[in-house]
């Protein structure tokens, strides 16, 4: 059993997360006591349980695949009824695993679980429905999961809905454990972070997950960044004297639960404030993704590193949130299709040789951004064209390897991969293949 508090208190207090620390970020699908009665389950994402006198109270249950796991090192610390389970929010990595917890009760003879939410999470579910293949197909880009690795359903078709719904903020009891329930938009608009007055606890949901906040991410619907940070400073103004996020590692003491708080609620209202200055300004979207950037030393923080998503990502949902999808070029309004116009520029060009040869040359110079876009036309244009995309899957492939955020690294590493089935049909991937669900 890991001292997680220790480890989070030692790099916090030190101000960096080196390989002495190991992974922050741990699914290790054991569970670790932080109190007599209150345990955390390293999982994606954790499960926090709390045992009280009318059974087991416990928050999110991690995803499908990792919930067998769950309940078992559940099981090995409490035997007792699971009296209600709260859905930080409907991310499938949340509440895939609840089934596996209803027929866990079941098989004991328990009477079934109280499922608590925000009003909203039951219209994602249908949502969910709704968006199956895509949803399924963006987890096998931003995961570098191959099709056989996905399931079906992206939600589980057997995971329950909230029974017990709620608008702003409510309060619930189990046995003599008051918990009182708060929304907030931020990663998603179906939300709750719970405080815990006796207790003086705050658990968290995914409004922290020790990287830089979950944003911006590309593939994914609206988020809610000032929003966010409010919520993010209401936590902190609790004085909890324990924090409990559903990824990564729970952080003990008033001072340092508010220090990491606020320094992730200061990026993100940075992130927005320099954003809107410059759209009040009329400059297009291009203008501001390249001037708006945060201080490097924000980034080295231990809970801010750019390892999930990142602020170029933010930025461009703060301009989405505030200002429409028209980015200010007019030829992008109605634009034609990315082929017609790669066939016009590759007429131009003489051919698909000499973008190619410019695109490897520009990699080799570190301008990967151009690099991309050169050998993207390319193989739009040609699409049959071996040459173009063994260079398109070298420089995608390189691309992957010099970004920081998994979003990047799994959408350029999708590419590469692609290309290198038809530069080079039947190869082996390079990029690594594991289950897992969008967060």
């Amino acid at each position: 059993m890991a001292d997680l508090l220790k480890l989070s208190s030692e790099i916090i207090d030190s101000g960096v997360a080196g390989e002495d620390f190991g992974p922050i970020n741990r699914i290790t699908q054991e569970l670790s006591e932080l109190a007599g009665d209150l345990a955390l389950i390293e999982s994606f994402s954790h499960v926090v349980c709390f045992r009280t006198d009318a059974g087991l109270l416990l928050f999110d249950t991690s995803g499908k695949y990792m919930a067998e796991a769950v309940v078992s090192a559940l099981r090995r610390w409490s035997d007792a009824p699971v009296h209600s389970i709260v859905y930080t929010h409907g991310h499938v990595d949340h509440v895939g695993g609840a089934a596996a917890f209803v027929a866990d009760g079941a098989r004991r003879g328990h009477p079934a679980a109280r499922v608590v939410g925000h009003e909203n999470v039951s219209a994602r579910f249908e949502r969910y429905a709704r968006t199956n293949g895509y949803n399924l197909h963006i987890n096998r880009r931003q995961f570098s999961g191959g099709a056989s690795l996905m399931p079906e359903h992206f939600l589980p078709p057997d995971t329950p809905a909230p029974d017990l719904t709620f608008r702003d903020r409510t309060a619930i009891e189990v046995g003599a454990l008051a918990v009182e329930l708060r929304h907030a938009r931020g990663e998603t608009d179906d939300h709750l972070w719970a405080w815990l007055p006796g207790r003086k606890i705050v658990c968290a949901g995914d409004f922290f997950i020790w990287n830089f906040p979950n944003a911006g991410n590309p593939q994914k619907v609206q988020r809610y960044p000032l929003e966010w940070a409010q919520a993010l400073r209401e936590m902190a103004a609790q004085g909890a004297e324990l924090f409990i996020p559903a990824h990564g590692l729970p952080i003990e003491g008033a001072a340092r639960i508010q220090r990491a708080l606020c320094d992730v609620a200061a990026a993100l209202e940075t992130l927005v404030e320099r954003t809107l200055a410059l759209m009040n300004q009329g400059l297009p979207l291009d203008a501001i993704l390249h001037e708006v950037e945060l201080d490097p030393a924000t980034l080295d923080k231990p809970y801010l590193r750019p390892l999930y998503d990142e602020p170029e990502f933010v930025v461009r949902n703060i301009y989405r949130l505030y200002g429409g999808w028209y980015d200010g070029n007019p030829a992008r309004l109605k634009p034609p299709r990315d082929a017609d116009l790669a066939r016009e520029l590759l007429a131009l060009a003489g051919g698909s040789a000499p973008l190619v040869q410019r695109a490897r040359a520009l990699a080799e110079q570190g301008e990967m951004r151009l690099a991309c876009q050169l050998v993207e036309l390319a193989v739009q244009a040609a699409p049959d064209d071996r040459g173009a995309h063994a260079a398109r899957y070298e420089i995608y492939l390189a691309r992957r390897k010099a970004e920081s955020s998994l979003m990047a690294k799994g959408i350029y590493g999708a590419a590469a991969a692609e290309s290198l089935q038809i530069a080079q049909p039947g190869s082996p991937s390079p990029i690594t293949r594991r289950k897992g669900y969008a967060i």
